[in-house]
């Protein structure tokens, strides 16, 4: 009988086979199934496993801190586990009584385990916790920006993911759909916490059948035309969409295209945003011919668009990526103000999205259950970085930096213990990054696989995998609840994070606060019930935890209802107050502009990037390198296995030029090339496009980190040798890799052989 098993890329059944491993296909209810997990088992991801706990040869012979220069090029002594155990004990133990326990960083950014309970960023936490405390991070890579910026302006981002205008409303309402950034299918293929039906292509195709027009705002053509979907393209240059947002905002104040009654029942800090538009506040008027001469794109289209927005029931919508750029901020906060300008917050099918595509829960009709989750404990200390700010906290102990109006200062780190997640791929600035990894006295990892993190580890410890362990799979906006069996037993010697914080916390005499003496199937009946009354109450009659684990799913597609974002609020601001500190969406923020900060005022404003194609730096690097999220794996995800290397070119990453930039540069389809800055520098195979403008390229992330140890050449592709380590803002300190300049040329040396899928050396003591 075929079970099931959860992943981000999708809900997969299972079937046992005698004598070899199950046999991994597609839910046989998924409309648009994800091809990604059936490759878990293959043999080029098994070779690359952690078989058996690993100590760094220098540290084990020369103790904490030995030789860091030496990290990912010193061979592994492998290890029993006890001895592994008592290593990694005795080292939380000696930093936490000589340096207390904010020297250590508990280091967890990834997507780790679409199960609830074997989620390795919570098994982590729970456990530094437990051991008295730990420097956490806030926010996140994908939306650092979004994450601060908006619960000032109208609610967190976590509250407009699970509350998007559904696309079945879309398709009877919508009559216009412009989007900055594209609706990215490929990215929309996965969810934190497992898909269990893919839902984006099928509903952007239903909304194209109904007549819907669209219009894709940006650098690249091909991030929305999937499904039938045929979109007018308005080729801008990148970071510069909120000058364009801005200049379509003066068209409808200048041309009374406004909704005033809806600016002054549902919004405050309308007046003071309009005097910056027409120019009143700075003497510079955001016209369509202001906005052309920074974006590219013609006043005339500007111009014409805004009044089309206004005659249409328009969504509005942007991507992830237009806020993970310098002022990343702003493209976010001009949308909304944008689509409050227009009046049609609130109303089916028109309003604002803050990233249709960029995840499969964005438009779901599901029903939102209350799914089982690990409590991560009561913090220990209060110390915390923003995420993305890791290499500086590294570099500069004690050094001030900003957060959301507040001054805070980085902690000294000894040590870090890294579960879930691979910061070797999506850190910007990856040679900075491994200049800061040498500070710490002790690295440690929880690690299914040899990953770059791995190998410039000092213990390495080797976990299992989703199909190795039992647990409850459980997403945000999904169709259901899934009992994941295991799948298959664990490999060589892996445990599981919580059997190997486990142990530790015995160690350090913290045991019964990690475990509450409960085994792994103690936790799942107890989370499990824990969310049956929440469910009850919401009008979700869930089967008790024996029928669940029996029958395998729970289906909740029963409770589908269509959703319009914003309506409740909208209808009645005074009963439905937003939690803004004004209660309604905040076009000028009084509190933000108390921060007194020059990069992000109290008000979506136009500033230029750090890097972009109107800096003089692009006299040396001109070309705007955009890097998004690979269709063929989840970030650094599986990319040994053969389905992730199908979409190579000669093994390495592709890397999306125009033919106008390709021919001046001599470069053709298929070649190798070099993509390089005053950064770094690596390999990608040239794929020519005219879905890219001209002077922009696009390097997709997720191509394992393989630097030559003598050169720091990437040799596999990886961008973000490339990207900017430098916060959004001073508001948000998020990531801001698009903000990134480069020159691309043809390589004429010897191609220099992909290593990046190598295991690192082994010997004995």
């Amino acid at each position: 009988m075929a079970h099931y098993t959860l992943s981000h890329w999708g809900l997969y059944e299972v079937e046992p086979r005698t004598g070899r491993d199950p046999a991994i296909a597609p839910f046989r209810r998924d409309p648009d199934p994800n091809p990604i997990g059936l490759y878990q088992l293959d043999p080029a991801l098994k070779r690359l496993r952690v078989q058996r706990p690993a100590i760094r040869e220098s540290w084990l012979r020369d103790g904490p801190g030995a030789s860091p220069e030496r990290r990912g090029q010193d061979a592994f002594v492998e290890v029993p586990w006890d001895e592994a155990l008592d290593l990694v004990a005795g080292e939380i133990a000696r930093v936490r009584k000589h340096f207390g326990n904010s020297a250590i960083f508990g280091g967890s950014y990834g997507w780790s385990s679409a199960g609830r309970f074997h989620h390795a960023q919570s098994q982590v936490h729970r456990f530094l916790n437990a051991a008295g405390g730990y420097v956490r991070h806030v926010d996140s890579y994908s939306l650092g920006a979004a994450n601060v910026v908006l619960p000032h302006i109208v609610a967190s981002m976590d509250e407009l993911m699970a509350s998007h205008t559904s696309w079945e409303v879309m398709a009877r309402h919508t009559e216009l759909f412009v989007t900055f950034g594209g609706v990215p299918v490929k990215n929309a293929q996965m969810n934190a916490g497992g898909v269990g039906l893919h839902g984006v292509a099928l509903g952007l195709a239903s909304i194209r059948q109904a007549g819907v027009q669209f219009v894709n705002i940006g650098p690249v053509r091909d991030n929305l035309g999937q499904a039938g979907v045929d979109a007018e393209w308005i080729a801008c240059r990148p970071n510069t969409d909120t000058a364009v947002m801005l200049a379509l905002g003066f068209v409808l104040c200048s041309e009374n295209l406004v909704d005033r009654d809806f600016l002054d029942r549902c919004c405050v800090g309308y007046d003071t945003f309009a005097a910056y538009l027409t120019g009143a506040a700075d003497g510079i008027a955001k016209t369509p011919e202001w906005a052309e001469t920074i974006s590219g794109v013609p006043a005339a289209t500007i111009a014409a668009l805004a009044r089309r927005m206004a005659a249409s029931r328009t969504m509005l919508n942007v991507s992830w990526s237009m806020q993970r750029a310098s002022h990343g901020e702003q493209p976010f906060w001009a949308v909304i103000a944008l689509a409050a300008m227009l009046g049609q917050i609130g109303q089916p099918g028109g309003g604002f999205g803050v990233g249709y595509g960029a995840a499969n829960l964005v438009g779901s009709a599901h029903a939102k259950v209350k799914g089982p989750t690990l409590s991560q404990g009561r913090p220990g200390i209060p110390d915390f970085i923003p995420v993305a700010r890791i290499a500086d906290m590294l570099l500069g102990p004690g050094k001030p930096f900003t957060y959301n109006g507040q001054t805070f200062a980085y902690p000294d780190i000894r040590l870090i213990y890294w579960a879930g997640g691979n910061p070797f791929h999506h850190h910007q600035d990856l040679n900075r990054l491994r200049r800061a990894w040498q500070k710490p006295e002790t690295i440690v990892v929880n690690e299914q696989y040899w990953t770059a993190t791995a190998k410039r580890a000092d213990i390495v410890l080797p976990a299992t995998t989703t199909l190795e362990r039992d647990d409850i799979g459980s997403a945000t906006l999904e169709a259901f609840l899934v009992a994941m069996k295991r799948v298959v037993p664990p490999a060589h010697e892996a445990r599981d994070d919580y059997d190997i914080f486990a142990a530790l916390a015995d160690r350090l005499g913290c045991a019964e606060t990690f475990t509450e003496n409960l085994d792994t199937m103690g936790w799942l009946r107890r989370l499990y019930d824990e969310g049956l009354a929440v469910n009850h109450e919401r009008g979700f009659a869930l089967p008790d935890f024996d029928s669940f684990w029996r029958e395998g799913l729970v289906d909740l597609t029963a409770h589908d209802r269509p959703t319009t974002m914003l309506a409740d609020f909208v209808a009645d601001p005074a009963r439905h107050p937003l939690r803004t500190p004004s209660g309604r969406i905040e076009i000028f923020s009084e509190k933000i502009a108390g921060f007194g900060l020059s990069d992000c005022p109290g008000h979506a404003v136009w500033r230029e990037p750090s890097e972009w194609l109107g800096a003089d730096k692009a006299k040396c690097f001109p070309l705007h390198l955009l890097t998004d999220q690979p269709a063929r794996r989840l970030h650094s995800q599986l990319d040994a296995s053969p389905h992730s290397c199908a979409g190579k070119v000669a093994e390495r990453e592709p890397v999306y030029l125009n033919p106008a930039d390709a021919a001046a540069r001599g470069i053709t389809d298929g070649q190798i090339v070099e993509v390089f800055n005053d950064r770094g520098r690596c390999l990608a195979g040239a794929i020519v496009s005219d879905d890219i403008m001209p002077g922009v390229a696009r390097l997709s992330t997720g191509a394992w980190y393989d630097p030559d140890p003598a050169t720091d050449l990437d040799r596999h592709g990886n961008p973000n040798v490339l990207t900017r380590d430098a916060p959004a803002s001073s508001l948000s300190q998020g990531c801001s890799a698009q903000s990134c300049l480069v020159e691309i040329a043809s390589w004429t040396e010897q191609v220099p052989p992909v290593t990046a899928f190598d295991l690192p050396e082994f010997t004995t003591r």
